[in-house]
């Protein structure tokens, strides 16, 4: 039983880490506390409830999100802190820990967010009462204390926006696949998904409430189905009908997940976008073979040869880690050349990061951080040079944009359905343009080239 009495008039303050999914949660946290009376603490105020959204991806992640809960308890003494996410549910003791957490949620656990907080809240002030009645020297603060981590099976549904103009579906979560880097089935548990037709009702209240873009999101999307008997082709047809809805992007999908008919499929639908973000991790074959990755270099360049006959202005996004364990100057090298004569748009680029009790570990050969640093710079100087001549290809178009809410008086920006990053200047910008399909023509680059200048038809 909810004890509401207990979030009545209260102010929360929330901090997200990692990915698009990692988000969406947070922001169906926030709207799960707003309808029981929890309003979002402004920009400078106190929060009485902080929530911490964890990520454990890299080393680097765990560091920010330590930092982001020292933070979080620094600028809000005496605020509730509950922190969940990959961070909780790998080391949820050492996070039980740091001073000022009061509970701590797994993976399985934040399905039942509110539920939980409810109680650890009221055993609280129980604690802090006895503690007053009694004096007692040492403090009831460690009484209330919670760590909440079991065997992940539950799947915590969400659909909302937040802050953001896009709204983000969570499709599935969890993964079958250990790869020997990456820790992610640890902490998300087993792939697992709703139901077709829980997915698409949820679409539909998204707009009911006037949205126009949805995100997939999950951990490995593409694996959709294994609970429920369905398939990721059946779930995009099925999205692909909800009136309302103007625009679908996929977030991420395994090439090996991939299928030919999906391809085919987002080529001729009426609402899912020429846009593709696929994970290689290497272009290296024996270090694919090193990571436990299921595919090869040349099943990867056949899914971006077919994207791109179908759906020539499609852009195409790709994680790329370098420094891996086995990573050889040879294999980078191989790597490198890869994808420099790939067709592909832009590189999501990140280091390898040894995670604890990964097989990783067991493999010999170690890339030294500098020659991690400066492979990565290789790459992101090439996927800047291929984002630019994307980008130079649509100088002088006509395209639909899809304008996003911005600060008053700044720029505003939206994208193309190819993901083309607008920007409209800040004498053109009108609030009301949040969340409107308009029709531009697109100019040259803006000051930094991280989008094209757009006026309005």
């Amino acid at each position: 039983m909810i004890n509401t009495s207990v979030f009545q008039n209260k102010k929360a303050a929330y901090y997200t880490l990692g990915c698009k999914l990692n988000f969406s949660e947070t922001s169906t946290f926030g709207k799960m506390l707003s309808e029981l009376g929890v309003r979002q603490a402004e920009e400078g105020e106190q929060a009485d409830i902080c929530l911490i959204n964890t990520c454990s991806v890299t080393e680097v992640a765990d560091h920010k999100c330590r930092q982001a809960i020292h933070r979080m308890v620094r600028q809000n003494p005496g605020a509730f802190m509950v922190v969940t996410g990959c961070y909780a549910q790998l080391e949820s003791e050492a996070v039980s820990r740091i001073e000022g957490v009061d509970l701590v949620l797994g993976s399985n656990e934040k399905a039942d967010l509110v539920q939980f907080l409810s109680d650890a809240w009221t055993a609280k002030e129980t604690a802090a009462e006895q503690e007053a009645d009694t004096g007692a020297a040492d403090g009831a603060l460690h009484q209330y204390h919670s760590v909440r981590t079991k065997q992940i099976k539950s799947f915590a549904p969400s659909c909302s926006r937040g802050n953001r103009t896009r709204y983000f579906l969570k499709v599935q979560d969890g993964c079958d696949y250990y790869c020997t880097y990456c820790t992610i089935p640890y902490a998300r548990g087993n792939s697992r998904n709703p139901t077709i037709a829980s997915l698409v009702s949820q679409a539909r209240q998204a707009a009911e409430e006037g949205g126009k873009e949805i995100v997939l999101t999950g951990v490995n999307i593409g694996d959709f189905g294994k609970t429920t008997g369905e398939s990721f082709l059946d779930l995009v047809k099925a999205l692909d009908g909800v009136e309302g809805i103007e625009r679908y992007r996929i977030s991420s999908m395994e090439p090996d997940l991939l299928s030919d008919e999906l391809i085919d499929f987002c080529a001729q639908s009426r609402a899912f976008m020429p846009h593709f973000h696929i994970p290689l991790q290497s272009g290296s074959d024996e270090v694919l073979r090193l990571m436990h990755r299921r595919y090869d270099k040349q099943l990867f360049a056949h899914k971006i040869e077919l994207i791109k006959n179908r759906m020539p202005d499609a852009f195409i996004g790709v994680d790329v880690m370098v420094g891996c364990r086995g990573e050889t100057e040879e294999c980078f090298e191989e790597c490198l050349n890869f994808l420099t004569a790939m067709d592909v748009t832009q590189l999501h680029v990140f280091p390898y990061s040894e995670r604890p009790g990964t097989a990783a570990l067991r493999i010999p050969y170690i890339v030294a951080d500098a020659d991690k640093k400066q492979r990565s710079k290789q790459l992101l100087d090439l996927s800047e040079e291929k984002r630019i001549s994307f980008y130079e290809k649509y100088i002088g178009t006509e395209q639909e944009v899809l304008f996003e809410k911005a600060t008053r008086g700044k720029a505003m920006h939206g994208f193309t359905r190819n993901y083309v990053r607008v920007e409209l200047a800040p004498q053109l910008a009108k609030e009301e343009y949040d969340n409107q399909l308009l029709h531009v023509r697109l100019g040259d680059f803006n000051h930094d080239k991280s989008a094209l200048k757009a006026s309005l038809l």
